[in-house]
């Protein structure tokens, strides 16, 4: 039993001894800051600046509306020259539309009286072919009186080589009266067919003749038509393209590009700035990662990649991260669009970059930029304990 007490009194000892080299010993960071890159939002036109009233560090999300651009000189002189362009072509395409029509109505109208004409010609023809074979058989059926031979000669169509009353004889009465029949015939299955023959005269009316040759007339103004119709859509698609231009140019809203914070004011309300002039700072709290530095020897240990613990200041939740950069000492130019700076103590020592998916997913911290921590890189003999 006197043994017992020593014995117990040097494993306490050498635990405590342990747990103290052990705890010392371990990778962990001096120092570690919750950290995000900053969003410097620009001016996409040149005019005046609205700014909304609104507290630093306050919330915004993606699309909010941040600022407000008015140009009210903006250059509208290829707007207004394209938009006449696209009226002119608008009336050029009306009057062709105006002109196609009338030639179509005067078309229809010629087409219309030579179907008149047609028809009309037609009956004209047959009964003419009728009394000439009535006369043809009446002289056919035997002689007749002096007398009425003459009043029949003087009946019979196209005798140009006889005087009225002059005396003929029968079998050339007879003769011209069949070559009258066979005329009238063979000019009505030619009319029947749409080809008209008499001395003097075309083989179509002249209203036929007319309408067929607007077809050309026709053919040539439906293809100017669409040449105009074509023309006048390309004007009016550059007009559309010139008012998005001249819409752009002349302002509006400009929305935050990402969920962060109102971080910084680089220009005041209602001055005047340029295309491209920076306006305010913005944090994006979706990229949150940690920043730290680490002693030389901790750092010759380190690889990207590897799994890191990350613990905030006050709180006893460690929370599982990823190195993601190693960017050594003397890092400051890796700090220059990140919303937290390092102290020249850091900038003494090895820096490194964590990706801890917790501090994103977790509402309460994934915007707490600047909350100090620690990180560490090995087991220590109190995670039990911690945790």
């Amino acid at each position: 039993m006197k043994y017992a007490r020593p014995l117990i009194g040097l494993v306490v000892v050498l635990v405590a001894v342990w747990v103290i080299v052990g705890e010392q010993m371990s990778g962990a960071s001096a120092d570690a800051v919750v950290n995000a890159p900053v969003v410097t939002v620009r001016a996409d036109v040149a005019g005046t600046l609205e700014l909304p009233d609104r507290a630093f560090g306050s919330r915004v999300t993606s699309g909010e509306v941040v600022a407000n651009i008015t140009d009210q000189l903006v250059d509208t002189v290829r707007l207004n020259d394209l938009v006449l362009e696209s009226k002119l072509a608008a009336a050029e395409t009306i009057r062709l539309n105006a002109n196609l029509k009338a030639a179509r109505d005067l078309q229809a109208e010629l087409l219309q009286r030579g179907r008149v004409f047609n028809g009309e010609r037609l009956a004209e023809l047959r009964s003419r072919l009728t009394h000439a074979r009535f006369r043809l058989a009446y002289l056919e059926t035997g002689e007749l009186p002096d007398d009425t031979e003459l009043r029949i000669i003087d009946l019979i169509d196209g005798a140009q080589d006889w005087q009225p009353g002059e005396p003929v004889d029968s079998p050339l009465v007879l003769d011209q009266a069949r070559e009258q029949v066979e005329i009238l015939e063979i000019a009505l299955r030619a009319a029947e067919r749409g080809v008209f023959l008499g001395d003097g005269y075309n083989d179509s009316p002249n209203s036929v003749q007319r309408a067929t040759e607007l077809e050309s007339v026709i053919s040539e103004l439906e293809s100017a038509l669409q040449e105009a119709e074509a023309r006048e859509k390309a004007i009016n698609e550059r007009v559309g393209r010139e008012r998005v231009r001249v819409n752009a140019l002349t302002g509006g809203e400009i929305t935050a590009p990402m969920n962060g914070l109102f971080w910084d004011v680089l220009q005041g309300d209602g001055v005047t700035v340029q295309r491209g002039d920076p306006i305010l700072r913005l944090i994006d709290c979706d990229a949150t990662m940690v920043t730290l530095s680490v002693t030389e020897r901790i750092y010759n240990t380190l690889r990207v990649g590897q799994s890191a613990t990350f613990r905030l200041s006050g709180s006893s939740d460690p929370m599982d991260g990823t190195i993601a950069r190693l960017a050594g000492s003397g890092a400051a130019t890796v700090y220059e669009n990140l919303a937290i700076a390092p102290s020249p103590r850091h900038l003494e020592r090895y820096d490194v970059a964590l990706l801890v998916p917790a501090l994103a997913a977790n509402p309460e911290t994934r915007c707490m930029i600047g909350q100090t921590g620690r990180a560490f890189f090995d087991r220590r003999p109190l995670d039990w304990f911690r945790g």
